[in-house]
């Protein structure tokens, strides 16, 4: 695993930050990586954006976690997903990731799924299904696509009733908030 300087994130200290372990602490599952996901997601929640956390493991290894930061940067492309692929390229100092897994709690969109294929992604495991926009298995496959210069190995599933009721907690308390 290389070492990097810690990620900056405005509002949020390096400590507080799980994909700044120091180097060398231990190996993490794809269950104890989603429980840092699902943690990312929660954070989400403090600044409006829909619960959604990624973590990218090097070697199992925790290099990288986001979450949505859509509406706290007012940019449409800052889906945990690629936050957490930019920082785990930026750790390993290489755009090709197909050494990392990306653990996320929902199935990511097609353009997260195209990030994953650009960045060569080595592995892909999520939690709960996107019936409405998902690119991993339910609307689409993009991960699995001959067609395209990399397929992307998935996991899905991974504590999935936890994903899902997260996300399902947001949308109603935004649905009684707009009442």
């Amino acid at each position: 695993m290389s070492t990097s300087a810690p990620i900056d994130r405005p509002g949020r200290p390096p400590s507080a930050d799980p994909g700044n372990r120091a180097p060398g602490v231990g190996v993490v599952t794809h269950e104890e990586a989603m429980d840092l996901a699902l943690a990312e997601a929660a954070a989400a929640v403090e600044h409006g954006d829909v619960p959604v956390g990624a973590v990218a493991l090097h070697d199992g290894r925790v290099i990288a976690s986001r979450h949505n930061e859509r509406e706290r940067r007012s940019d449409p492309t800052a889906h945990a997903e690629l936050l957490a692929l930019a920082d785990a390229a930026s750790a390993l100092g290489t755009w090709r990731l197909s050494e990392v897994t990306l653990v996320v709690t929902l199935e990511p969109c097609p353009m997260c799924a195209g990030g994953l294929v650009a960045a060569r992604v080595g592995q892909l495991v999520f939690g709960a299904a996107d019936l409405k926009a998902g690119a991993c298995g339910s609307l689409y496959n993009l991960c699995a696509d001959p067609r395209l210069n990399h397929e992307v190995p998935i996991t899905a599933g991974v504590r999935a009733a936890e994903a899902s009721g997260q996300l399902k907690a947001f949308f109603e308390a935004r649905r009684r908030s707009a009442d």
